[in-house]
């Protein structure tokens, strides 16, 4: 089945490099700022955005991106916002994918079938909800599924053998492997072990493997990128974005300091397997 965010991995696979997905938090340091930062994205080099939902208690997030979160909900950052932000980013990109990654709660506020309705409406391609387990599928993932919103779940280090087949039953787009135990933003400790558990999980099932958490630099894109069919970077973003910010305020460079960071990142990738 074609999706955008089929199209993007195989068009990336055919130029022999992993994809680039790039995290920004939505909102963040203000809805201008982040629409700005959003829409320059692709040019940058980003092949895919994952796209924050600002949340008040975000367990799996580090210092780096809870900081992004909480500047966006300081800037008046809403769901309904989000959403309108990817609707404006449609109107001048129709192919770079856009995934909805965060919390529950959010979405169970506002509706599951109207979110899944206006988030098919707005543009987004996929969802990662980091604390809907799979013994909860019917809350929002088969919903999201029949509609035709892909559902990206997430493997780490401790999924083991008997539980991965559980975690990958109802996933589409692409695995999230987790190259850590923790929080975003730490560093990963073994290469080699996220190279294994990257192969581990493509004997399971016929889909990319994306790889998130401690990817922070052009080095660790290429290192990581030779074996993942995707690289993902959030943490070093928001970084990029706090340093940026004046008094807790968006500046003239602030769309820059990310625009180039992410043009690093994307040569890092395209370097992976040259």
């Amino acid at each position: 089945m074609s999706t955008r965010i089929a199209d993007r991995f195989a068009a990336c696979a055919r130029e022999g490099r992993p994809a680039l997905g790039i995290f920004v938090m939505a909102g963040d340091p203000d809805f201008d700022t982040g629409t700005a930062i959003l829409k320059a994205l692709p040019g940058a080099g980003a092949d895919m955005i994952e796209f924050g939902m600002p949340f008040s208690d975000p367990m799996a997030d580090g210092p780096g991106v809870q900081a992004a979160g909480q500047r966006a909900l300081k800037g008046g950052q809403t769901l309904n916002k989000t959403l309108s932000m990817v609707a404006e980013f449609r109107k001048t990109d129709n192919t770079t994918p856009i995934v909805l990654m965060g919390y529950y709660n959010p979405i169970y506020i506002h509706g599951v079938d109207a979110f899944i309705g206006d988030a098919i409406a707005a543009g987004v391609d996929g969802l990662i909800v980091v604390d809907l387990p799979p013994e909860e599928d019917n809350e929002l993932c088969l919903p999201a599924l029949r509609a035709g919103l892909n559902f990206i779940r997430l493997a780490t280090p401790t999924t083991d053998d008997r539980r991965l087949p559980i975690v990958l039953r109802n996933t589409s787009g692409f695995v999230y492997y987790v190259s850590m135990t923790g929080i975003t933003g730490a560093a990963i400790k073994s290469h080699a072990a996220v190279g294994e558990a990257v192969r581990r999980i493509k004997s399971h099932l016929d889909l990319p493997v994306a790889v998130g958490f401690g990817i922070k630099t052009a080095d660790d894109a290429a290192i990581v990128g030779r074996d993942a069919d995707g690289v993902i970077v959030g943490t070093a973003v928001c970084n990029a974005i706090a340093g940026s910010l004046v008094e807790g305020k968006a500046t003239a460079g602030t769309v820059a300091a990310v625009t180039t960071l992410v043009t690093g990142l994307a040569s890092g990738a395209k370097r992976a397997r040259a």
